[in-house]
């Protein structure tokens, strides 16, 4: 990638576009009685999706940009745990019925750190209040620092079927710089421990553009994940905004790699991955040739949520606990932030909506674009337009900076269709944004 086009626009700021428009533009005006109106409206025999949010860690990394807290003990999370379970209660009584449940995904913070017995029952709470389809997906991220053999038990017998392991890196030098000190041997252990007990597909995070990393460190990093051989990789670029999240205070920032640094890391892993027979999928994740992301790409049904790449996504998504976004026929809701804010409300037989977006025709438009670009590195502007009842001429005129991707080189523009050249796919966001009308309006 050319040092002028990385300057220009690899990190030119835009959202990651997981969804659209982003959790920044939701607004207070939809709050807790907008959420219970649109669960009730919810078809009744259509899938959804479960998010819990478990937002606790033993110890806080520094690069983190999620809303967690530290915690040694276990009183706090189980209080939390408590509160959850409630939430789970008030949500399914505003369902129509026991809505059928495709998939679940446990996120955090570290969610195995409410331990074996309340795993078991809160996913046999889930079962009870929801009506699980046979083939539903589990998936749980984990800490594999904090990972214990009895938990990998719980996770089989629960019937979890994915797991997603952070790694980051595996350079003393960027952990220490990172305060998140991981081995290689904990990280093969915990791999090993989930597939003795039946838990055979593994994801494993990796991140660019820490502090101290190199692009030696980075391939190193993706040499040692290639070993281990999961079935996906995810390679995310550092985000350091430490104006709004405080632990990121901590780390040096002269020690931060530059714009053209962090292209050339995300370049060479990526290069490391494709070579060890990953392929590439969408932005920023990795599979193997049979497995299901790597499937429905070449299917063209690859899609994109509030977690990423998924293989399939309803389009309703339910998320329980704080800061969790859901999306509900009408729009987007997302939980109070703060933990104690949140259990204040449930404990009160309330919602805990704080804020949301009721989305509009054109929004639903340009986030179907938006998705097509971020999933396919194209998209057909004029026949997603006429699947939504849209002129696609106003779109195109109106996509803020199109004509300079194009005169870069960025993308190819035929009849309406943009594709981002494969040399370039690192900067699709920023094509992406060509079409967000929320980009320059400030936050809510």
């Amino acid at each position: 990638m050319q040092s002028s086009i990385v300057a220009k626009y690899a990190e030119a700021g835009p959202p990651w576009y997981t969804i659209y428009p982003a959790a920044p533009h939701f607004s207070a005006s939809v709050g807790a009685k907008a959420c219970e109106e649109w669960l009730r409206r919810l078809p009744a025999k259509e899938p959804v999706s479960l998010y819990l949010h478990i937002p606790f860690c033993r110890s806080l990394c520094w690069y983190c940009g999620f809303p967690t807290t530290a915690t040694r003990r276990d009183a706090p999370i189980l209080d939390y745990l408590t509160v959850l379970r409630e939430e789970i209660r008030l949500v399914a009584e505003q369902a129509p019925q026991a809505l059928p449940v495709s998939d679940v995904h446990f996120g955090g913070g570290t969610p195995t750190l409410i331990g074996p017995a309340g795993f078991l029952a809160l996913m046999e709470l889930l079962r009870h209040r929801f009506a699980f389809r046979k083939t539903a997906t589990i998936a749980i991220e984990i800490d594999p620092r904090t990972f214990t053999g009895e938990m990998a038990e719980a996770l089989g017998t629960a019937g979890v079927t994915r797991a997603s392991l952070g790694v980051q890196s595996f350079d003393p030098l960027v952990q220490n710089a990172i305060n998140r000190v991981q081995t290689e041997a904990q990280t093969k252990a915990t791999l090993e421990s989930l597939r003795q007990h039946g838990i055979n597909c593994v994801n494993v995070d990796l991140v660019y553009g820490l502090p101290n990393q190199t692009v030696q460190s980075c391939v190193q990093t993706a040499a040692a994940a290639v070993a281990l051989r999961p079935d996906r990789l995810a390679v995310f670029g550092y985000a350091h905004v430490p104006i709004s999240r405080k632990n990121q205070r901590l780390i040096e920032e002269a020690a931060l790699p530059d714009i053209a640094a962090r292209a050339e890391q995300a370049a060479a892993v990526a290069e490391t991955l494709v070579t060890a027979g990953y392929r590439q999928i969408g932005l920023d994740h990795f599979a193997l040739p049979d497995d299901q992301l790597t499937l429905v790409q070449q299917a063209g049904r690859l899609r994109r949520n509030s977690l990423g790449y998924s293989a399939d996504t309803p389009e309703t998504v339910i998320g329980f606990g704080a800061s969790a976004i859901g999306r509900l026929g009408d729009g987007y809701v997302q939980n109070e932030v703060a933990t104690r804010t949140y259990s204040r409300n449930i404990r009160a037989g309330s919602l805990a909506t704080a804020k949301g977006c009721r989305l509009t025709g054109e929004d639903r438009v340009r986030a179907a674009i938006i998705e097509r670009l971020m999933c396919d590195l194209e998209a057909d502007v004029p026949a997603i337009c006429a699947a939504h009842g849209f002129d696609p001429i106003p779109l195109l005129n109106s996509a803020e900076g199109l004509a300079m991707l194009a005169k870069d080189g960025i993308v190819d523009i035929k009849r309406g269709c943009i594709r981002v050249r494969q040399e370039h796919r690192f900067v699709t966001r920023a094509v992406a944004a060509a079409f967000d009308t929320y980009r320059h309006r400030p936050p809510c």
